[in-house]
């Protein structure tokens, strides 16, 4: 049966909303199929604004591997800002897919990528908006099924009561096997209902169905075990890995924004995974093993996406990009061809012992020449040894150096503010290492116009890595600790002026961290922190940190447990936790050892170059580390004129 669009309901709102261009859709390149000519029907959601949700690689990739196939549709949907959710409500009108403007019940799978915890609330009032129950046990066969993906999915047990089924890994290959399932039982004319298609897909292996799992919990409040309750269900649920990224050159024709949003470029991974061991990181840890797409597949990329957006600006994203084994060809190469179009390339954040002048000089030698951001994450050389970032004072001094010494004038530090073990000493480190930043940069340069940016974000723990077991420092000490971190900068006047200093506060990492390492008991508190107004909680307006504690200590008021049990406590090796019946890959006893090691300050080598490590990954993956170089050069493809 046909959907008919709410776009004329829609409209009439319009006029009295802020940014109203992010709801009418129509952005070059994105795509309105038949609706009566797809079998399978897919609503992509990013559970954010649409100027964070737009530019999202993952949601843009599914987009378009779904949308290349026969008889397979998927639109996008965003969640709306509080004053289009008001007008919503008081006139009707359900939360819709920005394509077409259908309603995001009308279709087969709501699928919701969660880059972040803090975006569950927004999973919840997209539902509400939608018409669809919040609690999946509630919902019959005219409602989708609401699938979790992204790195939040990889714990997805504190909304459990709210999803239908979870992905872990990459989705590509994933969301084809899904959607095959679900044709495969419409054809047969939905067999045992929902029930039925949901057992299809746990048994597969690869799809988490929360419902066929109970969870029993011991009288201390620890989890005493989760044990499947269907036939056929997996014990442990394994993640999705593509091995070969050169079979998937997505996206092939990006989104470009109507509206502004947090990044105007286009762009191409180079790499997935990361081996560097950095335990705090969980992408690095749950995307293992590396996979590098080739030199002339990241260039036909860059030339395809190019002349499909007219974009100026070309990422080159991965967990560390300058890591890729032919970086400097690839820069080089990019240079070149679009030397004449003034096309500038960039990087995320670049490693300190990855940097060199002649990979700066080729990111900038067509664009504007930014600052440079560099991540020591820990202040101390002893905290660097606990987390294995394996960089010295002296490397990052002599880096800087090098990049004041040619024609740089800012530079970004980022550190991190409560990592195991850390004590007021090693964050006050900071402060000297930005004034010998400072110093280093006027007497290489001559100039007194020298900046340095330290930017400090709170540790939260997070599963699938070494510091899983840790304790997370508090919000009061963590906010004390970075005041005295301040005072330290701000009092000494030779270098104070010349030193920006950029911090969050302790209480969202506190939340953060509940979320992230939580349990199903803490469905419940999201429920509540919604239905209490909760909404946008990565938005420094709009987050309320009271509201969260209130919420929590009345729902978790029966329980043997609290906010401080799933935050500030160490855990041990014995406990269970909520995301071992999870696999991604890594051997739980090996995560345990480079915790000890991390308590020891005993580095790691990256096993890239190293002997393994024995993480676990590699043999059940059935592959080895994927990486070049490979020989071949990025120009088969002609220099631009």
């Amino acid at each position: 049966m046909s959907v008919e669009s709410v776009f004329t309901r829609l409209e009439a709102l319009l006029p009295h909303v802020s940014k109203p261009i992010q709801y009418v859709g129509g952005e070059l390149n994105s795509t309105v199929k038949d609706w009566d000519a797809a079998e399978v029907r897919w609503a992509l959601m990013y559970p954010d604004a649409y100027e964070v949700g737009l530019p999202n690689q993952g949601v843009m990739i599914l987009y378009e591997v779904l949308n290349e196939r026969e008889g397979v549709l998927a639109e996008r949907t965003y969640s709306v800002w509080p004053d289009l959710e008001k007008l919503m409500r008081e006139h009707g009108v359900p939360q819709f897919t920005v394509d077409a403007h259908r309603p995001v019940r009308a279709f087969d799978v709501l699928g919701v990528s969660f880059s972040t915890e803090l975006g569950y609330t927004n999973l919840l009032t997209a539902l509400d908006l939608a018409g669809i129950p919040l609690e999946a046990a509630d919902r019959t066969e005219d409602d989708p099924i609401v699938l979790a993906g992204g790195h939040a999915a990889f714990n997805p047990e504190p909304v459990a009561d709210f999803l239908d089924a979870a992905v872990l890994g990459d989705g590509e290959q994933a969301v084809l096997t899904i959607t095959e399932l679900i044709r495969g039982w419409k054809r047969e004319g939905r067999p045992g209902g929902r029930d039925e298609l949901l057992l299809r897909l746990a048994r597969t292996g690869e799809v988490y169905v929360p419902r066929f799992y109970d969870v029993s919990y011991a009288d201390d409040g620890a989890i005493a075990a989760v044990t499947p309750n269907r036939e056929g269900v997996p014990e442990r649920v394994r993640k999705h890995t593509v091995m070969d990224l050169d079979e998937w050159p997505y996206p092939k024709q990006p989104l470009v924004p109507l509206a502004e949003t947090v990044h105007e470029r286009m762009s191409v991974e180079i790499f997935r995974g990361c081996t560097r061991g950095c335990r705090f990181c969980q992408a690095g840890m749950i995307t293992r093993p590396v996979r590098e797409r080739s030199i002339t597949g990241i260039g036909e990329m860059v030339d395809r996406g190019l002349k499909a957006t007219g974009f100026e600006e070309v990422g080159l994203l991965s967990l560390s990009s300058a890591d890729h084994s032919e970086i400097a060809d690839i820069t080089k190469g990019l240079a070149d061809r679009y030397e004449q179009d003034k096309v500038g390339l960039s990087l995320p954040s670049t490693r300190v012992d990855a940097f060199n002048i002649d990979l700066a000089n080729e990111l900038t030698r067509n664009g504007r020449r930014s600052g440079l951001t560099f991540a020591p994450e820990g202040g101390s050389e002893r905290m660097r040894k606990v987390i294995n970032k394996m960089v010295t004072e002296e490397d990052l001094i002599r880096t800087v150096a090098t990049a004041y010494g040619n024609g740089w004038r800012q530079v970004k530090l980022y550190f991190m503010c409560g990592l195991p073990t850390e004590t007021d000493d090693d964050v006050l480190q900071i402060a000297e290492m930005a004034k010998k930043v400072i110093a280093k940069g006027r007497e290489v340069s001559g100039r007194s116009d020298i900046r340095c940016t330290v930017s400090i974000g709170g540790f939260v723990p997070k599963p699938h890595t070494p510091f899983q077991w840790a304790a997370q420092l508090d919000a009061e000490t963590t906010d004390a600790r970075l005041a005295k971190l301040r005072d330290a900068i701000r009092s000494d006047r030779n270098y104070g002026r010349a030193i920006g200093f950029r911090y969050h506060d302790g209480k969202p990492g506190i939340v953060e961290g509940l979320l992230s390492r939580g349990d199903r008991r803490l469905g419940r508190v999201i429920k509540a922190v919604y239905q209490d107004g909760g909404r946008f909680d990565g938005w420094r307006e709009y987050f309320s940190y009271d509201r969260w504690m209130e919420c929590a200590a009345r729902e978790l008021a029966d329980t043997p447990v609290d906010v401080d049990w799933y935050t500030t406590r160490e855990r041990g090796y014995d406990e269970v936790l909520p995301w071992d019946h999870l696999d991604s890959g890594l051997d739980k006893d090996w995560l345990w050892e480079d915790w000890q090691d991390a308590l020891d300050e005993t580095e790691v080598p990256d096993c890239r170059w190293d002997p393994c490590f024995d993480c676990g990954v590699c043999p059940q993956m059935g592959t080895d580390i994927q990486i070049g170089p490979t020989g071949r050069k990025l120009l088969p493809l002609t220099v631009v004129k």
